[in-house]
Order: C-alpha cells, then structure tokens, then sequence
C-alpha cells in the first residue's frame, strides 16, 4: 500500500467559543451610563416645593392687590368686547349654519370679560351677569349643535348681553 491510500490521522478539535465576557459589559456599562444620565437629568428638571427662608423677626410682606378701576376706566375695558358680542349674535341671527364658531369666539370674549377686574361697586352684579352670559352662550351653542331652532337661545343670550352693557352703561 501506499502513503496515498492510507487514511491520514489528524487530531480534530471542537471550535473554541468566543468569549462574549467583553460584549455584555460594554452593553451593562452603556445602560448604566444612560441611566445614570436620566438620574441626573430628571432631578436638575423636576421642580421641588421650595419654602423660602422665613425670618420670623422680620414682618411678612403682602403683595400688591390688583388695582380696581373706576366706572370709566372698566367701561373702557370692556366695551370692545360687549360690542363684539353685540355683532357676533347679530352675525348668527343671519348665518345659524355658521353660528356654532361664532358662539365659540364669544364664549372665549365671555372667559376675558369674566377675568376683568370690575370696580368694587359692581363686582358682585359684575360677575353674575358675565357668568349668565356665558351659561346662556353654552346653551345656544348646544342649541345651534342639536339643529334645533336656536331663536329663543338667541334671545336670552342678547336679553343676558343687554344686561352687561347696561351695567357698565352702554
């Protein structure tokens, strides 16, 4: 026989595996990094209830009350927009199929109106025919929204509205 046709013996080993030791610390290392990173961010970003320092030697200082403006000065204010509703019921009357968007800006006019400062003498009325005013605007809009008739919505929202402009005297 010759060497051609003997079997050749070789020593086979297995594959060695490779160590994936490197790869899964990098990956723990990178994760605590981030969360290390979100840590920091979220206590530099999250306000805290701080209390002030308080001498209680010292008196308390009250801040400034917002001023009240007289009858003229608050008529002044406030006309533009009771004008405004005056128009924008007007603009309904006319055009129902349009007048939900309408109510819209005039429920938002009512919300400025309601956070005006009226002089003390007519607070009180002040605020009460605003916060009509502004239940009677709700309600023609629902009524506008339904596709019912919106005519007696109308009329108590413009009976409301009057009221406002008589109690500032327009």
């Amino acid at each position: 026989m010759s060497d051609e046709q003997q079997p050749r013996a070789e020593w086979i080993f297995p594959e060695e595996k490779k160590s994936n030791k490197g790869r899964v610390w990098l990956i723990v290392g990178v994760i605590a990094g981030v969360l290390v990173i979100v840590g920091v961010a979220l206590f530099l970003l999250v306000p805290r209830d701080e209390t002030p320092n308080v001498d209680p030697t010292k008196p308390a200082t009250v801040a400034p009350a917002v001023p009240v403006p007289d009858i003229e000065t608050f008529t002044a204010q406030v006309q533009p927009r009771l004008d405004d509703a005056t128009r924008g019921l007007d603009l309904v009357a006319e055009n129902m199929d349009v007048g939900a968007e309408i109510v819209d800006s005039l429920q938002q006019d009512a919300e400025v109106l309601s956070g005006t400062p009226a002089p003390s003498s007519l607070a009180d009325q002040w605020n009460a025919a605003v916060t009509d005013f502004a239940r009677k605007l709700s309600s023609l809009r629902a009524t506008l929204d339904n596709g019912s008739d919106a005519q007696s919505s109308l009329d108590d929202s413009r009976a409301s509205l009057n009221e406002l402009r008589a109690l500032v005297g327009i």
